[in-house]
């Protein structure tokens, strides 16, 4: 516990002392009269509680990159973000891990949104599907998925042509999602067998949409969806375990040194979010980066 919030533990504990000194014999019905609303009000003099994704997590890759959290140390990005960090291994759990703790921070894929938590403005834009279309909202990365180069599974390359058309492109954009311009109408082979999909968890819940719409047009085929993360997806589809990976952020140099061949389906905005109780309803970029980089360790050091 930090030096801050300890004097002002002690401090409620000694106005608590005086508090019953005072009242000498007051009964429990004098206390309740006097005390008002028990619940207290969100204090910014509280510590940051900073929760951030895995290693591997394209989302946290893409986070990082934006809000500049990495330096150029000896020729290489070095991701600065402070240890004091709680890690997360999913989008689920940051999100619930943010809704449980009222002096949280966290950030997650705009699609995968919901109500436990809420977003924060970023340098005056709100994150919506419109203001990242517009590029308002700034905070966006791409959703790719990628194949090895000679990829033969005819289930896998069905479905990429399923993704890419109007049909797939209406998924894309009816779970908040930045959909691709320019698209035509699905013109399926309704090939049978198998191809499993698989990585970043921030692709993941539009992927079981895209799988489900699928379905509905080749009764034929299985598809597999495993959820892991970014980079994962991306080895496991060079050493062949996933047919189609998912990547919620650019292809590193090595990935596509190593013969995979990235498609971008969707362009995705990453949400900063906060408790729903935090009276923080906007961050620059720069207050963000202060977090993150341990810069800023209690509420009232990035807001008034």
């Amino acid at each position: 516990m930090r030096m801050k919030k300890f004097i002002a533990i002690l401090s409620a504990v000694g106005m608590l002392a005086a508090g019953i000194t005072g009242c000498g014999g007051s009964d429990a019905s004098d206390v309740s009269d006097t005390s008002g609303d028990t619940q207290s009000e969100w204090d910014s003099s509280n510590d940051i509680t900073i929760v951030s994704r895995e290693e591997g997590s394209g989302t946290r890759g893409a986070f990082i990159e934006l809000f500049g959290i990495e330096e150029e140390q000896d020729g290489e990005k070095v991701d600065m973000t402070t240890e004091e960090a709680q890690i997360t291994n999913s989008t689920s759990v940051m999100m619930t891990t943010v809704a449980q703790d009222e002096y949280a921070i966290g950030y997650v894929s705009l699609g995968s949104l919901g109500d436990t938590v809420k977003a924060v403005k970023i340098d005056g834009a709100q994150a919506t599907a419109e203001n990242v279309k517009s590029g308002t909202y700034k905070v966006s990365r791409p959703f790719n998925i990628a194949t090895k180069e000679d990829l033969d599974n005819e289930v896998a390359k069905d479905f990429m042509n399923f993704i890419l058309s109007e049909e797939g492109q209406a998924v894309i954009t009816d779970n908040n999602y930045i959909a691709l311009e320019d698209v035509k109408p699905f013109e399926g082979t309704s090939p049978s067998g198998k191809a499993v999909v698989g990585g970043s968890s921030s692709v993941s819940p539009v992927m079981e949409k895209l799988i489900e719409a699928y379905k509905g047009v080749n009764a034929n085929a299985e598809i597999e969806l495993q959820t892991t993360d970014s980079t994962t997806g991306m080895t496991s589809t060079i050493d062949g375990s996933y047919d189609i990976g998912m990547a919620s952020r650019e292809l590193k140099n090595t990935e596509l040194s190593a013969g995979l061949k990235p498609t971008v389906i969707a362009t995705d905005g990453i949400a900063v979010i906060v408790n729903k109780s935090s009276t923080v309803d906007e961050l620059s970029s720069d207050q963000v980066k202060s977090i993150y980089t341990g810069d800023a360790l209690t509420w009232d050091e990035v807001v008034e």
